[in-house]
């Protein structure tokens, strides 16, 4: 398709808008939707399969803007393609507080597909997403599955660690439904990228396995060739090198960074708009443009039809939809009973790892939707099962990844796969690593998203691999994270009830820290309900009215119990009350947190961990027993004896507080 005056007027009123939303919020970033206009209108008059009046059609191209500063560009082609929602009084509220025009795409939003903004974190989606796609397409065929993953990123997404990691993952598994449009204007924050860069970025991702097409990216000829070339490629995911000008049409600033971020001003966006031969004031488009884009949104329409109809005659299509649906509560339930029941009958010591493992076994045929992994450290972490099949080039239908020592990609990888829908996934590393998934984490808590962290060798107990793999503060820093559920539970019943509570969280992500070490199994009865879904219980009741409440989670629940032994022994009545989610604990009534404290004396929290986030739960006069510095190679029994975490500890601490009464 050669440029026409047409094609060029439909791109200019992309330009347009984003010029106008960014003046009027004299905040934001007009060059990149003003470069890539272009592009975007030839990938969405041509390629991109999608019905704006139908935005969650499930088989619908996914196009995921990682480059998310030029959120305009996304805005705008939104409006434009009649979205529900996407008014023209939401682009001239660009910025404002409660629009659905955030400085950065935001999900939640029709036809927003996933929160960006971090720069490198859409792409790695986007690789989430195509193994998404692969996997439902190799379980249900082409006929419900078999749609495109397009990302826009520019060189602060390659710049980025996370790309690396992504792209090298997408080419080994040959992600071939994966065309990321390169933005190649060779312009960041200071300036020139050769100030800071000299990849050479094509022979970068033909090493990645990666198809490398170039076009002119503002020629609608080359740019539908490329895409159309990229479409066809079904063995090896593709890079176009689409060669901008960055704030394409402005006489003054096109080419420098000075149009990346920051309104060009009144004065220029005249001189654009006349250099473009754009006769409108801010925000008014004429019909006739208008009326073309809302033609492409539109044209999507019968293409959905066929497809529905299509699907709802497959064999599949009920155990599809379930899929989708995410209609498992009763089947997860079931299995978690029948597994605690045998649990109480036949207890096990065990270490939590070895517990979620035994979890996932239980939950696999109960919950087809888990797809599990882990970076590198499989063994390590217990993720895999007999059950699973591995997840290959060969083999899409597998639901266990190999991620490579790559825990950037995988957790921004595993945000793509919740967002698709239809995949639940899990993944597995040490908790320490979570620093290197700390971004991704954050970004599944803003979004919701149902993606759980298996993070195992949780404190000191870890042992000899000394302080730089023994998480200290690890448990604090992810606690402070909003609408993240932590979970660190004291034995394989704990284990297994989070398990459960992680795989029914909708709206939440959810971090199962656990022990190197075996624990023994403190949980000897059935409750009818899922006792950790409070965040914390009364484990051990006191003899009579408590003294002295022992407040613990994870492997220090089995410490704080020998201590509670002893008390009880020589009079002192103890209760213990189990934490195995902190942050759902606190979000409780205070009068429930008052309960289960009781009105003991003494209140001694213990956990292999800094204190940071126990005071609401302790109380103010509440006492603390845990690490306040890092740790130390030796094994794990020596190392709790030395940093005094231990019954010995807590009774010496009890008795010594009671008598300061």
């Amino acid at each position: 398709m050669p440029n026409s005056t047409k094609t060029i007027a439909m791109a200019n009123a992309i330009r347009a808008l984003s010029m106008d939303a960014v003046e009027a919020a004299n905040s934001g970033h007009p060059g990149m939707p003003m470069g890539m206009a272009d592009v975007a209108t030839v990938l969405y008059s041509n390629h991109l399969k999608f019905s704006a009046e139908n935005p969650d059609w499930p088989d619908r191209d996914r196009f995921i803007l990682s480059a998310g500063h030029g959120s305009m560009l996304l805005y705008s082609l939104l409006y434009l393609t009649g979205y529900p929602g996407m008014t023209i009084e939401e682009i001239m509220n660009f910025r404002k507080l409660g629009s659905k025009t955030a400085g950065h795409p935001e999900y939640g939003h029709a036809g927003i597909e996933t929160t960006t903004g971090p720069l490198g974190q859409g792409l790695a989606n986007a690789v989430g997403f195509a193994i998404a796609e692969r996997h439902l397409n190799a379980e249900f065929g082409d006929n419900l599955v078999n749609h495109m993953s397009y990302v826009i990123a520019g060189d602060g997404c390659l710049m980025e660690g996370i790309s690396h990691e992504a792209a090298s993952l997408a080419g080994h598994l040959q992600l071939g439904k994966l065309v990321v449009l390169f933005d190649d204007n060779g312009i960041s924050i200071d300036g020139s990228t050769d100030i800071a860069t000299s990849d050479d970025i094509s022979q970068r991702f033909q090493s990645y396995g990666w198809q490398v097409l170039d076009c002119n990216g503002h020629n609608h000829e080359e740019i539908d060739i490329a895409i159309s070339n990229a479409r066809e490629n079904s063995k090896r995911p593709s890079l176009i090198r689409c060669k901008t000008r960055i704030g394409f049409g402005s006489p003054n600033k096109e080419g420098t960074a000075k149009v990346h971020g920051a309104p060009l001003g009144t004065d220029e966006i005249e001189l654009t708009k006349k250099e473009l031969n754009w006769k409108f004031g801010p925000f008014i488009l004429p019909n006739e443009i208008l009326q073309d884009w809302q033609k492409v949104g539109a044209k999507g329409l019968s293409e959905y039809f066929v497809w529905e109809q299509r699907a709802m005659s497959e064999p599949d299509w009920d155990k599809f939809l379930r899929r989708l649906n995410d209609d498992y509560e009763e089947d997860i339930k079931r299995a978690t009973s029948d597994f605690i029941s045998h649990l109480v009958s036949n207890p096990q010591k065990v270490a939590t790892r070895v517990a979620s493992q035994k979890a996932i076994e239980i939950l696999l045929n109960a919950y087809p939707s888990l797809i599990g992994g882990s970076a590198d450290l499989t063994g390590s972490n217990n993720t895999k099962v007999a059950d699973h099949s591995i997840f290959s080039a060969s083999n899409y239908r597998g639901n266990y990844l190999h991620y490579g020592v790559r825990e950037h990609a995988m957790a921004a990888a595993m945000n793509g796969i919740a967002l698709h829908g239809g995949v639940t996934p899990f993944g597995g590393t040490f908790l320490v690593f979570t620093d290197y998934c700390r971004p991704a984490i954050r970004l599944s808590a803003l979004m919701q998203q149902k993606v759980i962290y298996v993070m195992t060798h949780d404190s000191i107990g870890l042992g000899e691999d000394g302080p730089t793999h023994q998480p200290i503060e690890h448990l604090a820093s992810l606690r402070v994270i909003p609408n993240l559920n932590v979970f660190r539970p004291c034995d394989i019943v704990e284990t297994m009830e989070a398990w459960e509570l992680a795989c029914l969280s909708d709206t939440s992500p959810s971090i199962l820290a656990l022990s190197r070490q075996g624990l023994p199994q403190l949980r000897l009865v059935k409750s009818q309900n899922n006792l950790s879904a409070n965040g914390g219980y009364i484990l051990r009741e006191a003899s009579q009215t408590p003294n002295v409440t022992l407040m613990a989670s994870g492997s220090e629940v089995s410490v704080a119990e020998e201590a509670r032994v002893e008390l009880e022994e020589i009079g002192i009545p103890t209760r213990l009350v189990s934490v195995p989610c902190l942050d759902i604990l606190i979000k409780q009534n205070e009068s429930f947190i008052d309960d289960i404290r009781g009105q003991s004396e003494v209140v001694i929290a213990i956990e292999a961990g800094v204190k940071a986030g126990w005071t609401k739960i302790i109380g103010a006069n509440g006492h603390f027993i845990g690490m306040s510095d890092f740790g130390a190679s030796a094994p794990s029994e020596m190392l709790f004896h030395h940093f005094g975490i231990t019954s010995k500890a807590i009774i010496n601490l009890a008795k010594y507080e009671l008598n300061q009464l």
